[in-house]
């Protein structure tokens, strides 16, 4: 425990990054564009809650057939995401993302055009893919050319584009429920997929990866078109001592005492933001309120539809705060609530009689509650960290495993939720998902640090001095 604390003391302490100039307009494109990649992110996890009814109906799916055909997309995820992290450091955040934007593109028209439930879940499975991808070099594309005292914001950006992709996935599957038209569901995401891949096409490379890749030219051009000569000059003296430190760049180097606290910071925070229940809610959410009284499919879609514009709107409050107040405040705040918000949940299902003709609308209300908190603290932070803590050398590997890590953890969720519902009871389940919150708080207090307005490599640096 005190390594933590120490750790902690020394990564919050306030040597705040120098203010440099920089064109705006140039960032937030960068931001908005690879944001895209966390709509496609939100819209082919999101889409799978309506199609799934109608999937199971046009397949005659058993339980477990519904939930491999949800979870296969994590390992999808997983494998993108190992895979990601290599490629990102050898050939590039930018061309990582175009390859990611194609294989989403590839994966919704496959599962547009499945003939059989096998073919699906293929499609699912490289939509996963894409998903590991872009998961991985979005966050970290957007943090190296972000400016340290608006990163939060501009990073929080992509949790924010997933927000969106949810929404759309749940407002498309509610506009044509009454069609039954999941093939369509599936097909639509291919529209996004091909304005990602043109949007990145008018994007540069990373200037840090490019200055790792010894490419100084292109590395300076690029930051001559967002910064002045001398935010230009502060930057590339903040990345040469951080270029300084000797580290392989290789997998091992994640487990050196250079890393591995990083790691264990970013890996242990992704395994939370999943076991405290999140995508049991987006994945199942219409049979969530379908056990709380909920009859209609429809009505049961519309219920999943606010829950998701509340994630939304509830996510701009952390674009507005996360780098005025800071990373540990918000998620204080967030997690707390998540965790009233589900131990209520779980006491109406436990009386359902208490509450007459409403239960749905209780469940309603406890899963806006949980996901607005959810949307201002674990949902962008978590991106905001893991984006954050890695040293350069190995910053898309230390992603990647973390992303891995992530996958791993909302496949179980996602795998076991329905089980889990018949074994344990609503009740109980959503007791399970509270106690995970109540352990994200003392990880938080204890094991994140503050983050906020320090230069990535002033974090790096400093977490290297910490470990050794």
């Amino acid at each position: 425990m005190t390594v933590f604390l120490k750790r902690e003391e020394i990564l919050s302490a306030p040597v705040l990054a120098p203010e440099t100039h920089v064109r705006r307009g140039f960032i937030w494109r960068v931001s908005l564009i690879a944001g895209l990649g966390g709509i496609l992110y939100g819209y082919d996890m999101g889409v799978i809650a309506a199609a799934l009814i109608f999937v199971r109906q046009t397949f005659m799916l058993s339980t477990r057939m519904e939930e491999v055909v949800v979870s296969v997309v994590l390992i999808g995820a997983m494998s993108g995401a190992l895979a990601g992290g290599a490629i990102t450091d050898r050939i590039g955040r930018r061309a990582t993302l175009l390859w990611g934007g194609a294989i989403f593109l590839c994966g919704s028209l496959l599962a547009f055009a499945s003939p059989d439930v096998i073919m699906l879940i293929v499609a699912r499975f490289l939509l996963g893919v894409a998903v590991g991808f872009t998961s991985v070099t979005a966050p970290v594309y957007v943090s190296e050319l972000a400016p340290p005292r608006s990163r939060g914001t501009l990073i929080g950006l992509y949790q924010f584009a997933l927000t969106i992709g949810i929404a759309l996935a749940d407002l498309v599957g509610y506009w044509l429920a009454n069609q039954h038209a999941w093939r369509l569901m599936f097909g639509i995401g291919a529209l996004p997929a091909a304005l990602f891949i043109v949007l990145l096409l008018t994007l540069p490379e990373s200037p840090r990866w490019l200055f790792a890749q010894n490419r100084l030219a292109q590395a300076e051009a690029v930051l001559g078109t967002y910064t002045d000569a001398e935010g230009a000059r502060l930057l590339i003296a903040d990345i040469h001592a951080a270029l300084e430190i000797k580290m392989e760049r290789r997998w091992s180097a994640l487990w050196s005492p250079a890393v591995r606290m990083s790691l264990f910071i970013a890996a242990g925070f992704l395994i939370l933001q999943q076991v405290t229940g999140i995508n049991a809610i987006l994945y199942y959410g219409p049979q969530i309120f379908s056990l709380a009284g909920i009859a209609s499919n429809k009505n049961a879609i519309f219920a999943t539809l606010l829950v998701a514009i509340t994630n939304v709107l509830a996510t701009i409050i952390a674009l507005v705060l996360v780098d005025r107040l800071g990373r540990k405040p918000l998620l204080y705040a967030g997690v707390g609530g998540m965790t009233a918000s589900l131990l209520m949940l779980a006491y109406s299902f436990h009386n359902q009689a208490t509450f007459g003709a409403a239960p749905g609308v209780v469940a309603t209300v406890c899963l806006m509650v949980y996901i607005t908190c959810f949307a201002f603290s674990m949902g962008p932070i978590a991106w905001i960290l893991v984006s954050e803590v890695f040293p350069l050398q190995v910053r898309g590997r230390g992603v990647a495993l973390a992303s891995l890590a992530s996958g791993a953890a909302n496949f179980v969720v996602s795998l076991t939720f329905l089980s889990l519902i018949k074994a344990a009871g609503n009740s109980s389940t959503f007791i399970i998902y509270a106690g995970f919150c109540i352990l994200t708080l003392l990880f938080v207090r204890f094991v994140i640090p503050e983050t906020k307005g320090r230069e990535l490599e002033s974090i790096s640096t400093e977490a290297n001095a910490v470990a050794r």
